[in-house]
C-alpha cells in the first residue's frame, strides 16, 4: 500500500494534531511475513494483528470479545451465525462485508495456511446478507469462537487484484505481494516491512474502534535487534522507547532503574522439548536402523536427565519457572497435580537407557532458535544429556531456518514453545494430535496416538463444561504418561519502557498498540 506521511496523519480526524506520537519498540524476532494466514507464530502475530483483525479479539483482561463480529450464536448443531460490525472500512477505504469473511475463512483453510489446523472442523462460511455470515461445521463445535481468534479477515478485492487469494507457502520460501504488503481493517496500516530490520505502522484514522480505545499513537516502528546488549543500549540511548524481551540477567537491575518502567506478568505459554517419533532411523545419530526416541524409556531418560529447576535458577536468572504441566494455570482444564516435575536423576536416566538397549548412549542433533536465552537453555540441556550418555549436537538457527524445520518435523530433538489463548483444545490439536491437513501443524515429532486423538476431537465438540474439563485432564495425564514432548519451563514476561509509555500487558508477550499511550 502507499506510504502515508506523518504530516498528513496529523490532519486526520481522531489523531493528534500537535506533535505526532511515535513508539519505537524492539524485539529479537522478525515477523517473517505480512501474510496473516501463512504463519501461526507468536512473533508473526504480534505484528500482523495490529494490521488485520478477526471476527473476535481479546480485551485488556485477555477475555474473548467482539471485533469484526458483534455477536454470534449456534443456529443449529453444525451452523453458527455471526452478525458483522457495520460501517467498518479497510485501509484503502473500501467497505468490509460478508464477502470478505467468506473469502478469508476459505483462504485460511488452504493447505499452505498454518491457521488451517486451528480451524479444524470448519468446512467453510456462507454469506447470508452483507452483514451476516454462517459458519459451516463438520460436527457440533462448543468452542468455535475461540478457534476464530487470530484468523485474519482480508479484503477479497485487494487479494484478487494482487493475486494472493492463496496464502504464501512459507516453508517453500514463496514470495508474494502479501509478504511485504497488507490491507486490513485494524488500528494500524502497514507503511513498510523491511525483513529482519524494521516494520513501520501508521494509525488507521477511520478505524471503527478508535473512540472506544485509549491509545494515541500516530506511528509505531517495530525494530528487530537480535543482540540483547544492543537492544538495551538502544533503549538507554533513546533510540527505542520500549523493549519487549529484555535479557533475563538484566531484569533485577532494570527494576531499580528510576529512569525506566518495568511491567511483568506470568506467561500463558510453555516451552517444550519434542522428539522425532516418526522416522525409523534417527537422523544425525550414530545409531543406525533404529530411532531411540520411539522408546518411551528413552524419552523418560531424557526427562530425568534434565534438571530444569537448576536451569530456571541459574541460566534463566529466576525469570522462569520449571514445569511438568503441558499447559499453564491460565488455560482452562489445567491440572495443578501435573505442575511438579519428577526430580532430575541422572543415575535413573542411565539405567533406563541401558534397559532400552543403549548402554553407551547415542548421539543426536538438537535444534534451537538462536535467541540468547533459548540458546543458553539448549546448551545447558545438551550438557546434562551428555552426562547420561546422550551426545546432542546443538544446531542454533535463525528464525527463518528454525521455524520451517519445526513445522516440517525435520528435527530429531527440538526445543520450541507454544502460546495459546485460554482454551486447551488448540494446544492439544496443534502440538500432539496426529499430523494431518487440519491437525498437528506443530507436532514437531509427528507423534501419533489414536486414544489421544479421540480425546482431542471429543474436547472440541463437548458442550458440557465439566465433562469437557474432565477430557482435557485425561489428555494431559496421557501426555504425562507417554511423553510425546517434555514440558520445560514458562518465562516471566518482562517489558521495559520509558516512563511516559502506558501499555496493557497480556500474558502472551503481545503488545497491543490500540491501548498504547505516550504522555
Amino acid at each position: 500500500m502507499a506510504a502515508v506521511g506523518l504530516a498528513a496523519l496529523a490532519l486526520l480526524p481522531g489523531l493528534s494534531s500537535a506533535q505526532p506520537k511515535l513508539l519505537r519498540y524492539a524485539s529479537a524476532f522478525d515477523p517473517q511475513t505480512m501474510d496473516p494466514h501463512a504463519l501461526a507464530l507468536q512473533y508473526h502475530s504480534r505484528v500482523v494483528t495490529q494490521i488485520y483483525e478477526g471476527l473476535v479479539n481479546r480485551d485488556q483482561q485477555f477475555r474473548l470479545e467482539p471485533s469484526l463480529a458483534v455477536s454470534w450464536a449456534p443456529l443449529e448443531a453444525k451452523t453458527w451465525r455471526f452478525k458483522l460490525r457495520p460501517g467498518v472500512k479497510f485501509h484503502d477505504g473500501s467497505a468490509f462485508t460478508a464477502d470478505d469473511v467468506v473469502f478469508s475463512i476459505e483462504r485460511a483453510l488452504q493447505p499452505q495456511s498454518q491457521r488451517a489446523a486451528q480451524l479444524r472442523g470448519v468446512l467453510g462460511a456462507r454469506k447470508v446478507d452483507a452483514l451476516t455470515v454462517d459458519m459451516l461445521l463438520s460436527d457440533p463445535d462448543a468452542i468455535l469462537p475461540e478457534k476464530l481468534w487470530l484468523i485474519a479477515i482480508m479484503s477479497k478485492s485487494w487479494s484478487e487484484k494482487h493475486q494472493v487469494t492463496k496464502p504464501q507457502d512459507y516453508n517453500a520460501k514463496q514470495e508474494t505481494h502479501a509478504v511485504r504488503h497488507a490491507m486490513g481493517t485494524g488500528p494500524f496500516m502497514l507503511k513498510q516491512y523491511e525483513a529482519d530490520v524494521r516494520t513501520t505502522l501508521v494509525a488507521h484514522p477511520a478505524w471503527w474502534g478508535r473512540a472506544a480505545h485509549q491509545g494515541n499513537l500516530d506511528e509505531a516502528q517495530y525494530q528487530v535487534i537480535q543482540s540483547d546488549a544492543t537492544r538495551l543500549a538502544a533503549l538507554r540511548s533513546g533510540q527505542v522507547d520500549f523493549v519487549i524481551d529484555p535479557p533475563f540477567q538484566d531484569v533485577a537491575r532494570l527494576r531499580q532503574d528510576q529512569g525506566l518502567k518495568l511491567l511483568e506478568t506470568a506467561d500463558i505459554g510453555t516451552q517444550y522439548l519434542a522428539f522425532d517419533q516418526h522416522r525409523e532411523e534417527l537422523a544425525g545419530s550414530n545409531i543406525k536402523g533404529r530411532n531411540p526416541f520411539k522408546d518411551l524409556r528413552v524419552r523418560r531418560a531424557v526427562y530425568l536427565a534434565i534438571d530444569m529447576d537448576l536451569i530456571a535458577r541459574q541460566v534463566l536468572r529466576g525469570q522462569a519457572v520449571s514445569t511438568g504441566s503441558p499447559v499453564s494455570s491460565l488455560v482452562d482444564g489445567y491440572l495443578p497435580a501435573l505442575e511438579r516435575r519428577p526430580a532430575a536423576d541422572p543415575a535413573a536416566a542411565r539405567a533406563l537407557l541401558k534397559e532400552a538397549g543403549y548402554p553407551q548412549g547415542f548421539s543426536t542433533s538438537m535444534d534451537c532458535v538462536n535467541v540468547s536465552y533459548r540458546q543458553a537453555v539448549c546448551q545447558a540441556i545438551t550438557a546434562m544429556l551428555e552426562k547420561v550418555g546422550i551426545k546432542a549436537n546443538l544446531i542454533a538457527s535463525p528464525s527463518s531456518l528454525f521455524f520451517p524445520k519445526l513445522s516440517q518435523a525435520t528435527g530429531s530433538l527440538i526445543e520450541y514453545g507454544w502460546t495459546p489463548g485460554g482454551d486447551a483444545w488448540n494446544v492439544l490439536n496443534s502440538l500432539v494430535r496426529s499430523h494431518g491437513p487440519s491437525a498437528g501443524a506443530f507436532n514437531a515429532g509427528r507423534y501419533s496416538n489414536s486414544r489421544l486423538d479421540a480425546l482431542i476431537d471429543a474436547i472440541a465438540t463437548e458442550p458440557d463444561l465439566a465433562l469437557r474439563r474432565q477430557r482435557v485432564g485425561e489428555a494431559l495425564n496421557l501426555m504425562r504418561a507417554d511423553l510425546p514432548l517434555l514440558p520445560l519451563y514458562r518465562i516471566k514476561h518482562s517489558w521495559v519502557m520509558r516512563p511516559q509509555v502506558q501499555a496493557v500487558q497480556w500474558p502472551n508477550s503481545v503488545l497491543e498498540l490500540r491501548w498504547v499511550r505516550i504522555d
